[in-house]
């Protein structure tokens, strides 16, 4: 059993055969996938989605790089739609440093609004950082953000900063680059992460693991990637698989 927990299988990539990526995913043994939401758009398609399929979940946010378009009557209905019972989260929301497609206070003031939602909401947050570290960890110290639960999406730092955020009790999620041929830093931190705090995703259609890199991503090949952990692990695939599984219902609070 597989929980895909981190998917944008309503990306336009996947217009043309979206139920036919999910019919896939659950034949190769993936019973739930958490959905996440990048814009308002994005975030409504989500719960409309979640509510077609009984194993797909939601999480609903506006990316940093679209910070620059929010304002209060969009957190206005980002909260409307975490009302919905299949809502189980607020992402994904972060700090991107890397393309700064927006300002970077303007990304800071409204990543600040959707953890202080989040709370608001007893909600769990799905973080994307990617290279804003110091920034993206300080802010997730100052709102208390661990209260309702902090997933690491894709996590790219180091073992050192994993173990920060471990103490703090945050879950850690490993996607497909774990599998790439140098990705050393990413297989370290599979290695230290404690078992019970472990979760695993693709971010389909990115991030596509060996042996299909540079090919569109699916929710089905999140297997390849407990297939890795448990090969660096020296553990079962069925243990890694079940483990995460169960982790992810945990955090996202699915019975």
């Amino acid at each position: 059993m597989l929980f895909d927990s981190h998917t944008h299988i309503n990306d336009a990539k996947f217009d043309s055969d979206q139920e036919e990526i999910i019919l896939a995913a659950y034949n190769s043994g993936v019973n739930l996938m958490m959905l996440p939401g990048a814009d308002l758009k994005s975030s409504m398609s989500a719960v409309e989605i979640a509510k077609r399929y009984e194993m797909v979940y939601a999480a609903v946010g506006v990316h940093p790089h679209d910070a620059e378009a929010m304002d209060d009557l969009t957190l206005d209905m980002i909260k409307a739609l975490s009302k919905n019972s299949k809502v189980k989260a607020i992402g994904e929301i972060g700090l991107d440093y890397h393309y700064d497609f927006s300002p970077r206070e303007v990304q800071k003031k409204w990543f600040r609004a959707q953890l202080m939602l989040a709370k608001q909401l007893k909600l769990p947050v799905i973080i994307h950082d990617r290279e804003a570290h110091q920034d993206v960890f300080d802010m997730l110290d100052e709102v208390d953000a661990y209260q309702t639960g902090v997933i690491m999406h894709c996590f790219s730092g180091s073992v050192e900063l994993a173990q920060e955020y471990l103490k703090r009790g945050a879950y850690i999620s490993i996607a497909g680059p774990v599998t790439f041929k140098n990705a050393r830093k990413s297989q370290e931190v599979a290695m230290i992460v404690p078992m019970d705090r472990l979760l695993i995703e693709t971010d389909a259609p990115y991030l596509t693991p060996t042996p299909f890199r540079g090919k569109r991503n699916e929710p089905k090949h999140v297997r390849l990637v407990a297939q890795k952990i448990a090969e660096i692990r020296g553990f079962d695939f069925d243990y890694v698989a079940n483990k995460t599984y169960e982790n992810a219902k945990r955090i996202f609070q699915i019975d």
